[in-house]
């Protein structure tokens, strides 16, 4: 067994077990030596479950019998702290749930398990899941592998941070706004928001802006992303909106056909950074030199539509609606980012009717894009990580300073690290970053694919063509 067996992806661990050349046992010491080395550095894994070497000598047991096993029999993996498993503390990144312990697993994690996977434990998380800093009042603030002092993004920044340090190879996310996407790029693996309803979201919380809620895979690699669509993809009978779809079941990915790739470096996701919008032109250029149809777009509806303008309306009026009463009597727990957001006003009917018209016309736009283009091309965020929001963590705080990005010298609200994600959660459409640059201070750079509704096979087989390209390849995070 190497010294670096925690850095190889789910599949080949799987492979590796199959073939009896390690043992599940190995495995899982290795990653758990792992996370004793490095989390301390970092924040990244909040709970560890406290039977992931019972379960790892049961799947070795499994292997002596001989008996059938699947497809990530004895790999490990890790869960974002919102999302339920059975018997292991899920805090929801609040002190109001501080001692939650689910009775039930949510679908995602049960169907991981089934197929043979070993839960490490969960990662950390902005409290509700709501923030784009994954820092909470429960475990505290997550530092970026690559550079201390920088954001990991949110809300799945703690599963981010730890897939990019070999602590885990492949996790669990959650994305309303960008939340897989956004820390993916940011630590540099890749993650994927597939079609609205691919994956179940039982058993995820908040239970609120369910139809542009989504669980997903994050991985160092886009064929560990596409072990994880095809296990824990498909209806489970409990959620309506995966109860039209059935699981992901195409074939190992292909070579990259002819596809028509619209792509654009800014427009609606202005102002981006030069190194973010070069790094966007050179995946178009890869991408016309292996035989694609590459155009550039204004998408000038999108910027009409104002996307971070839809989500402020809509997500605060039904977020709001969801939360008061989970919260009523309870507000002096909440740290400061979540009141300041709980006290912003709340729509009016005819802003909240307006919000949701700019949504259906951001759909239209959408169908027709993808009616000319099979894939989009566009940053994953406007800047590489930038540095941690102001914010205090302190219940008892506050003060609550707006947080801001700097884009070259641009100062920028916070929330403008969201711009390029928004739009796939709004209308359902699958969307993956993969890596695919450097900042000149050494960030990883994402890049982002987007596509119609069910074309999952089509940002994946681009994906894998520029990671194969080898925009991001072979660099490991100084921890």
């Amino acid at each position: 067994m190497t010294e670096e067996i925690y850095y190889e992806d789910a599949a080949e661990l799987a492979r590796r077990i199959a073939a009896r050349e390690v043992s599940p046992v190995e495995v899982v010491e290795s990653f758990l030596r792992r996370i004793d080395e490095v989390n301390p550095k970092l924040n990244a894994v909040v709970t560890l479950a406290d039977d992931a070497l019972e379960r790892a000598r049961e799947a070795e047991a499994r292997l002596a019998d001989d008996a059938d096993l699947g497809p990530m029999h004895g790999v490990p993996f890790t869960v974002k702290d919102c999302i339920d498993t059975v018997g292991v503390r899920t805090t929801r990144g609040s002190l109001l749930f501080e001692e939650y312990v689910p009775t039930l697993d949510a679908t995602v994690v049960s169907r991981l398990k089934q197929a043979g996977g070993i839960m490490l434990g969960k990662t950390n998380m902005p409290e509700f899941a709501l923030w784009w800093e994954t820092a909470n009042p429960v475990f505290g603030r997550t530092e970026n592998p690559w550079m201390r002092g920088r954001t990991t993004g949110g809300s799945s920044g703690g599963e981010a941070a730890a897939i990019a340090t070999g602590m885990s190879p492949f996790g669990v996310g959650s994305d309303v706004g960008g939340s897989i996407r956004q820390p993916a790029a940011f630590c540099g693996i890749v993650g994927l928001k597939a079609t609205h309803g691919r994956f179940p979201l039982t058993g995820h919380w908040p239970a609120a802006l369910l139809r542009f809620m989504h669980v997903g895979p994050m991985a160092r690699t886009v064929r560990d992303i596409t072990l994880g669509l095809r296990v824990m993809s498909g209806a489970d009978g409990a959620d309506f909106y995966a109860s039209a779809l059935p699981p992901y079941q195409a074939a190992d990915l292909e070579p990259l056909p002819a596809l028509r790739v619209a792509w654009c470096a800014d427009g609606p996701f202005a102002p981006v950074a030069r190194e973010v919008r070069d790094t966007v032109a050179n995946a178009a250029s890869v991408l016309h030199e292996l035989g694609c149809e590459t155009h550039q777009v204004p998408l000038g509806l999108w910027e009409r539509v104002e996307p971070q303008a839809i989500t402020a309306a809509v997500y605060t009026a039904e977020g709001g609606h969801y939360l008061e009463p989970i919260i009523a009597g309870r507000e002096h727990l909440l740290g400061p980012p979540m009141r300041r957001r709980l006290q912003m006003p709340m729509p009016s009917m005819s802003e909240l009717m307006d919000a949701m018209e700019r949504v259906e016309l951001l759909r239209t736009d959408v169908a027709d894009l993808f009616s000319r283009y099979d894939l989009l091309l566009c940053p994953t965020s406007p800047v590489p990580a930038h540095p941690h929001d102001p914010i205090s963590l302190d219940p008892a705080d506050t003060d609550y300073p707006a947080p801001m990005i700097v884009v070259d010298g641009r100062e920028a609200a916070g929330r403008n690290s969201l711009l390029a994600t928004m739009p796939a959660d709004l209308t359902g459409s699958p969307a993956i970053s993969v890596p695919f640059g450097w900042s000149h201070d050494g960030l990883p750079i994402g890049v982002q694919l987007m596509s119609g509704h069910l074309q999952e096979r089509k940002i994946l087989q681009v994906a894998a063509a520029l990671e194969q390209a080898g925009g991001a390849n072979g660099r490991r995070p100084p921890v």
